[in-house]
Order: structure tokens, then C-alpha cells, then sequence
């Protein structure tokens, strides 16, 4: 399984990007590769991606959830990966968004991104793009502030 981690400081409170991390659906308009979310209830995704021409479809289970701090989730089905998100208020107005992300390549396309380090580009600039996404936003679009205790089995 490899493992990525990266980082990138927002100018937008803690709340404020948080929020709009939670807003799954909207994931789309700022990570290569994902086509289409849907959030099945509070702790279900439903992911299509399609990525060097190879479509998939997996569902996901948000495993941990606490307000302005942590956002974890693992794979159900498909390509199996689990990660966490985390936010640090670093500033007045100013967030350090952490990303650690652990994936299991399918198949040799996947296998062939991973050797090549496609993966890890690809985790930082969608993180990049979030950071982007969320300053030329007014303000979050929307959000979800239930909490998710740590999933037993994860």
C-alpha cells in the first residue's frame, strides 16, 4: 500500500474550509479525476472517477468526523484506500489543510501512475485546486457540522 501526505495553508478560517470540505458533492469542480459524488446519507459517498481512461465507481464510509479538526474515511468497494484531512488554524483567517492519503493500486495502469509518482502530483494539486476553489469562493457552499465517532472497524 503507498502511502502520500501533503499540505497547503488557505487564507479562509478554519471553519469556513472545513465546511466546504464537507460539501463531498462539490469535489468535482476541484479534483482531477472525480467525475461525480453523492452523499447516500451522513457517513456514505458514492464516487465515479475516471482516471487515464479507466472509469470506477466505489462506494466510501466518512469513519471519523469532528468539526473544524478531522475528516477520515476508508474504501467499501472498488480501489481499496483510506485517508484523513485535517485542519490547523494558523493565523487569523489562515488554515493549514493536511492530507494523508493510503492506496492499494489496482490493475497495471494504477500500478504504472503510482511507480511513476502520478499519484502524489495528482494529491497535490488537487489539494492546490481546493486551495484555489475556496478563496475565489464568497463563502462555503454549505455544510455539515455532525460529528462521526471513530469507526470500530477501520
Amino acid at each position: 500500500m503507498a502511502s502520500h501526505e501533503t499540505s497547503v495553508e488557505v487564507e479562509r478560517p478554519v471553519r469556513t474550509v472545513y465546511d466546504q470540505w464537507t460539501q463531498f458533492e462539490s469535489f468535482p469542480q476541484f479534483m482531477g479525476g472525480v467525475e461525480k459524488v453523492v452523499q447516500l446519507d451522513a457517513t456514505h459517498t458514492h464516487w465515479t472517477t475516471k482516471v487515464a481512461g479507466v472509469t470506477r465507481e466505489f462506494d466510501a464510509t466518512i469513519s471519523e468526523q469532528t468539526p473544524d479538526q478531522r475528516v477520515a474515511w476508508h474504501s467499501d468497494s472498488g480501489p481499496t484506500h483510506s485517508g484523513a484531512v485535517t485542519f490547523h488554524r494558523i493565523g487569523e483567517g489562515r488554515t493549514k489543510v493536511m492530507l494523508q492519503l493510503d492506496l492499494d493500486p489496482e490493475g497495471f495502469v494504477e500500478k504504472a501512475g503510482e511507480a511513476l509518482g502520478v499519484v502524489e502530483r495528482q494529491v497535490k494539486s488537487d489539494l492546490e485546486r481546493f486551495k484555489e476553489f475556496i478563496e475565489r469562493t464568497p463563502t462555503e457552499t454549505g455544510a455539515w457540522r455532525g460529528e462521526v465517532a471513530q469507526d470500530p472497524t477501520s
